[in-house]
């Protein structure tokens, strides 16, 4: 029986020993990427024990590492009793075999570091199909490895048979697996654009929550929609897309949260996201979250890394508004520094809730010139324009039943202005 805690729950299993390799030009500085690739292991339940960085112009196309330096990690990992070595970069198949036969440990890179997570982290049905599809086309080009043992007879008798067969039987089950998922998935896209539809038809602004993993995003939808969404200090929180609601001057706003960014994010993951990350495309505003108490670099990489993801699902279109969170942890001079250098930006705390009643304005403003407040006189031979305007969605804030008709107040999206023009009772 497992020895229980204090608390009564049995412990979770110890953390592995990591070690972290690393090469980057001369000149380069790996603090930012080795404590990102810290904070990742942390998330996937590894202690980071040591960290061997190496400066040259480029990996080494077999092992990574140049031998000098693979020797002096294969020590190192040795005396300090590793028992996983992660790479900060994707290893090309042929790499992490080399290293695993001259380390004679296992070696994984930033891509399986980060499945991993997207692993611990899927709760539906959609996002675990997503990791799913992800770590097939992750493993399929890693397959041969698995029958290294029949690689070393140098081929010839008693390479054929089972074992050639074996490995062509396991990747036509993969890629077959993979078309099943992507069928999946392309139906899950295709009930969410019927979702998106509604949406539009009903003109309800829609925001979207796009940021770099960690920055407290799935904390500010909290904050603006009153709702409950899991807020883990943990790397890739959210991996599923969440929309709720808020209201600000008599209208409704929709707030989407959707899986968090990262550098370097490997791209069978935006491939495999495509219907979550599509999400952020859907939105009519998107809030760039951000966090504030981050140094000028860091805020500055972040925020790059971001709009490179946007770029590349073709989001870069969609109006942006710079929201800097976690402004609770910063003093005057960082705040009164960051306000000059980003004045269109907001400045709010999602723990605290400063700024927040701003933030909700600034959307307001920015969906103001899309409505335009009426009154309507519709007689009661029109009843069908009556359910017609009700069925659109648009605001109904008053409404009078009278001799000649029904007089109704409402808030109407451009599109419908016209079509209610001949019932106006203000003046246009």
């Amino acid at each position: 029986m497992a020895e229980m805690s204090r608390n009564g729950a049995a412990p979770g299993p110890a953390p592995e020993r990591g070690l972290i390799m690393l090469t980057l030009p001369q000149g380069g500085d790996p603090a930012p990427m080795l404590l990102e690739m810290e904070e990742l292991l942390r998330t996937a339940g590894v202690n980071t024990v040591a960290t061997v960085v190496q400066h040259r112009d480029r990996p080494h196309p077999s092992t990574y590492l140049g031998p000098g330096k693979l020797r002096e990690l294969k020590e190192l990992a040795e005396r300090l009793s590793v028992e996983v070595i992660v790479c900060d970069d994707e290893l090309t198949p042929r790499q992490q075999r080399r290293l695993e036969d001259e380390l004679q440990s296992r070696v994984v890179d930033r891509t399986a570091v980060i499945l991993d997570i997207f692993a611990q982290h899927a709760h539906t049905a959609e996002g675990k199909l997503q990791v799913e599809l992800a770590q097939l086309e992750y493993n399929l080009q890693r397959m041969r490895g698995m029958w290294k043992h029949l690689e070393r007879l140098g081929g010839g008798i008693g390479t054929r048979g089972p074992g050639e067969s074996q490995l062509e039987s396991d990747r036509r089950m993969a890629r077959r697996r993979i078309t099943l998922v992507r069928g999946r998935l392309r139906d899950v896209a295709a009930r969410r654009d019927v979702m998106r539809q509604e949406r539009a038809r009903n003109e309800t602004p829609s925001v979207s929550l796009a940021g770099y993993t960690n920055v407290g995003k799935s904390t500010l939808l909290n904050a603006l929609t009153g709702s409950h969404v899991s807020v883990n200090n943990r790397l890739f929180e959210t991996l599923d897309p969440t929309t709720r609601g808020f209201s600000e001057g008599g209208r409704s706003y929709l707030v989407t949260d959707t899986v968090g960014f990262i550098r370097k994010l490997p791209h069978q993951l935006v491939e495999a996201f495509a219907a979550t990350l599509e999400e952020t495309l859907a939105g009519d505003l998107v809030l760039l979250v951000a966090d504030a108490s981050a140094s000028e670099e860091e805020l500055a990489g972040q925020l790059q890394n971001v709009r490179d993801v946007l770029d590349e699902i073709e989001a870069e279109e969609i109006p942006q508004l710079l929201v800097l969170n976690k402004v609770d942890l910063v003093d005057e001079v960082t705040r009164r520094r960051l306000a000059n250098r980003n004045p269109d930006a907001v400045l709010v705390s999602a723990r605290t809730g400063e700024g927040l009643d701003r933030l909700k304005q600034r959307v307001a403003e920015f969906f103001a010139g899309r409505f335009v407040d009426v009154q309507l006189l519709l007689p009661h031979s029109s009843g069908a324009e009556l359910s017609a305007l009700y069925e659109s969605g648009a605001p109904i804030t008053a409404r009078e039943d009278s001799a000649e008709g029904v007089l109704v107040s409402a808030r109407l999206p451009q599109r419908l202005v016209s079509r209610f023009a001949a019932y106006r009772a203000d003046d246009p």
